[in-house]
């Protein structure tokens, strides 16, 4: 089989991305909310939980599953969990070697030969998801910080990921346009790496520092590192409204990478709360992928069998295996 890659999204063939971690990891017994370091701190706990879930979401179709690092970092890590900066950094290539390690037994069963070699992508989170105080959802840490603070900041953590082999870096839930600027330009210092960005939205127009969608993509739609651009950890139902909002000829060259929660909606003090039905999810995927998006799959609360109703949707004449 071929190895997934951009020239496939190019070709009009839309790549599968895998759905939510903390989900899978929940409903398999283990606590994670109120930590500071949410799925991440079950790297160093019970590692075999998150290949567990990477090889279900496998076994369902992903073509790129992402890396249980969203919340980690190496300043993180030695706070929360008191390694040494080695240690923190050998936590974090951990979740790169999970995933590649899911992926080689996944291909050591049967398969057939049109399923796409899958892709690793090692998981980079806004600073604020270090602050542990919501402010990944707003993003108003920027107003107090360089472009340069923020890029030595993400730095040790993109470091991390590409020595341990990640196939390309997602920086994702990112809520304002200068993180997203910062972020590609620190990938620039990677030049041999591919990512993807994707930004997190408050509305149907606005990202959720306030910037316009169509705004905060401009700088980086020529960028030759970037596989794609878009959105992810939103409410489904404002996606296609986001992406309408950037004319066509302005358009990512890779297409966009959509990844939003389910119909549910997150209460800080009382969790997810069940919203709007998930068959929805799958009949909206179909219109993302008419606007453009090339690179499809879940955030909070979408699980394999999400995941397994895409690809079932948007590859109905793909063998799994």
């Amino acid at each position: 089989g071929c190895q997934s890659d951009p020239a496939m999204a190019a070709a009009g063939e839309v790549l599968i991305v895998d759905g939510g971690l903390a989900t899978e990891l929940e409903a398999a017994g283990l606590q994670l909310q109120g930590d500071p370091l949410w799925s991440a701190r079950i790297l160093q706990t019970n590692p075999q939980a998150i290949k567990n879930v990477h090889a279900s979401y496998l076994s369902c179709g992903a073509d790129v599953i992402t890396t249980a690092t969203y919340q980690g970092s190496v300043a993180g890590f030695m706070k929360y969990l008191g390694l040494t900066s080695e240690e923190a950094d050998q936590l974090l290539q951990s979740g790169v070697q999970l995933a590649k390690e899911a992926v080689t037994e996944f291909l050591s069963e049967s398969r057939s030969a049109e399923r796409a070699m899958p892709l690793v992508a090692g998981s980079i989170g806004p600073y604020g998801a270090f602050l542990c105080d919501g402010s990944e959802y707003s993003g108003d840490y920027v107003e107090r910080m360089t472009k340069e603070e923020l890029k030595n900041w993400h730095r040790p953590q993109m470091q991390s990921l590409i020595t341990a082999g990640a196939d390309l870096i997602a920086m994702e839930t990112i809520p304002s346009q200068k993180e997203g600027e910062a972020m590609v330009e620190l990938l620039r210092e990677f030049p041999n790496t591919k990512g993807w960005l994707s930004f997190s939205s408050k509305d149907e127009q606005c990202i959720c520092h306030g910037e316009r969608f169509a705004d905060a993509v401009k700088f980086v739609i020529n960028s030759d590192q970037l596989v794609a651009i878009g959105l992810n950890c939103c409410p489904s139902e404002i996606v296609s409204s986001l992406l309408a909002t950037v004319e066509q000829s302005k358009r990512p060259k890779g297409g966009w990478i959509v990844y939003p929660n389910s119909g549910e909606k997150w209460n800080a003090n009382t969790g997810w709360g069940i919203g709007q039905v998930k068959s929805q999810f799958t009949e909206l995927a179909l219109e993302w992928k008419e606007l453009g998006a090339k690179w499809i799959g879940g955030c909070c609360r979408t699980t394999p069998v999400d995941i397994a109703e895409l690809r079932c949707v948007l590859k109905p004449n793909l063998k799994l295996k």
